[in-house]
């Protein structure tokens, strides 16, 4: 006979299989609804499981009509919970590997935020200003001073008035862009990793050291005449001594080619090079002439002044500049005289006494006319930039197409400064219409009297290489000016003032052809010589 269950028990059991449902439901029902998906899924399958537990405890654990356990089903419990077991952990994984169910995650579980530290570490990197090494050569202040005093321009440095200061506000002011550039709050592990591979490294060629070659100079002083002024040519004078010549510029961070010319002026096919500037871009200009001639006479090379009006007028000492094309290669390299870079226009033609309108706010009108024929453009001002030189040019100051009223912006530094930033915008909102175009801004050449000034007794009689060092180590160039200027434009800056510092034994001096007692030219350099490098440097950069 079959033992009869009691009513109470039957209903205590069912009683409490249903309070452990509620309470599994109220459960379910706390779970914070702020939860993302994942969180849900594991929520759901505690439930699952709490639930299945309460099933397998009702259908398979209660006491049997016989007063004991069912172990019959026993199998059946072990084989339902170890599929419902792989059954999640499948599902826990293909959740994971699924492309759509990452993107339900927060962006914050997406892209890892940079820490503070870290931010804090690019914003000073970003913001380090440079650092100039003021070792190198112990006369730069005092030779800054000696420029100050003469009256040309001064290699301004830390000291310089607030003309470079102001010049520079004015930059940040007319909208060029800046240099320095600060990370987002927020950025993706991909473009951190991209900031720091991806860019490349620049280089900066003026930072290195002069080193002994025996293959210099690259051409000969004696046989350069055809392109190379006799004044310059050192060997054709009385100065013993010539192993200046034999040292080249090494850069530290970078590789510069050697010279060759066959190869330079295939580079240069169907192209055309300007220099415009003063007396050293004159210089620069006939140095190039000489090495991509190998400094012999070379009667195919064309004189091709007509075509850019480059013709000794009429009373004239010299044309405005020369101009010469390798017609192999139909290469074209030329010079035009602009020692200020400013637009000068007689007040009135017909009087050769007249004075002149030096427009500071406008480039050359030569450069404005060629412009478009130009490949390579390298300018230089600087030493013109003293009163001595603009009364007695006659030059008159004009701003806005009429005289300049500005007192403060008269000043010689400040005028300068002005110019050299007009020149520099005017030729950054000309370069998206000459895509093919280069621009470099050559600093400036430094002088190297001792003891006076060129007027004044001063003279450069150093005749031992590097006497002063023969390493650039600082990061900065030593023409703040220049530098300042060129900062956040496309034309890029040709600095050859700290390198050349360093060769004061490599000037004219006080030789000269006829070998008579003359004034010490302690600015101009010899041909060969220091200028060569220059070019090199310009050459690696086109």
């Amino acid at each position: 006979m079959v033992p009869k269950i009691p009513k109470e028990q039957t209903t205590d059991h069912h009683h409490h299989h249903l309070q452990l449902q509620k309470q599994n439901k109220r459960g379910l029902q706390q779970i914070p609804s702020q939860l993302d998906q994942r969180s849900l899924l594991y929520s759901a399958e505690a439930f699952s499981e709490t639930t299945l537990a309460a099933e397998v405890h009702q259908t398979y654990l209660k006491p049997s009509m016989k007063g004991g356990f069912n172990y019959n089903m026993m199998g059946r419990l072990v084989s339902v919970t170890l599929t419902a077991l792989v059954c999640t952990t499948i599902l826990l994984w293909a959740w994971e590997k699924n492309p759509f169910a990452d993107t339900l995650l927060l962006a914050r579980e997406r892209f890892p935020i940079p820490s503070i530290d870290f931010l804090e570490d690019s914003l000073k990197n970003s913001s380090k200003s440079m650092k100039t090494d003021r070792n190198i050569q112990g006369e730069d202040i005092e030779e800054t001073n000696k420029i100050q005093n003469s009256g040309a321009a001064p290699i301004q440095g830390k000291d310089t008035p607030s003309a470079t200061i102001d010049e520079t506000k004015k930059i940040e002011n007319s909208g060029v862009a800046p240099t320095d550039y600060a990370f987002s709050p927020i950025m993706d592990e991909h473009n951190l990793n991209a900031t720091s591979t991806d860019q490349p490294k620049v280089c900066n060629f003026a930072k290195g050291r002069w080193i002994p070659d025996i293959r210099r100079p690259l051409y000969s002083g004696f046989h350069c005449k055809q392109w190379l002024s006799a004044m310059w040519a050192c060997r054709l004078t009385q100065r013993p001594d010539f192993s200046f010549e034999g040292y080249r510029w090494k850069p530290d961070s970078c590789e510069m080619p050697e010279f060759e010319r066959s190869s330079f002026l295939r580079r240069m096919q169907d192209k055309t090079i300007a220099f415009v500037g003063d007396s050293l871009g004159r210089q620069q200009f006939q140095s190039l002439m000489c090495m991509a001639t190998g400094g012999e006479e070379s009667l195919e090379v064309q004189n091709v002044g007509k075509e850019y009006g480059l013709v000794k007028r009429r009373g004239a000492i010299r044309p405005d500049g020369w101009a010469y094309r390798f017609p192999k290669t139909n290469t074209t390299i030329l010079y035009y005289w602009s020692a200020s870079l400013c637009d000068l226009v007689p007040l009135n033609s017909s009087n050769r006494t007249t004075d002149v309108a030096m427009h500071l706010d406008r480039p050359p009108a030569f450069m404005r006319q060629y412009l478009d024929r130009f490949d390579v453009l390298v300018l230089n001002t600087g030493h013109h930039w003293n009163r001595g030189k603009i009364n007695g040019n006659r030059w008159v100051m004009y701003v806005d197409g009429k005289p300049n009223q500005d007192k403060r912006r008269a000043q010689i530094d400040r005028a300068k400064n002005f110019t050299i930033h007009s020149v520099v915008r005017w030729l950054d909102s000309q370069l998206p219409s000459h895509p093919h175009l280069k621009t470099f801004f050559r600093t400036i050449s430094p002088r190297h009297f001792f003891n006076g000034d060129w007027n004044t007794g001063g003279s450069c009689d150093n005749t031992t290489p590097l006497s002063g060092g023969s390493e650039v180590v600082q990061e900065g160039s030593s023409d703040v000016v220049i530098e300042a200027a060129l900062r956040g434009t496309k034309t890029k800056i040709l600095d050859i003032t700290a390198l050349s510092q360093l060769r004061d034994e490599g000037h004219i001096s006080r030789y000269t052809i006829r070998g008579t007692a003359a004034v010490n030219d302690c600015l101009h350099w010899c041909l060969p010589g220091i200028p060569d490098t220059w070019n090199e440097l310009l050459i690696a950069q086109i």
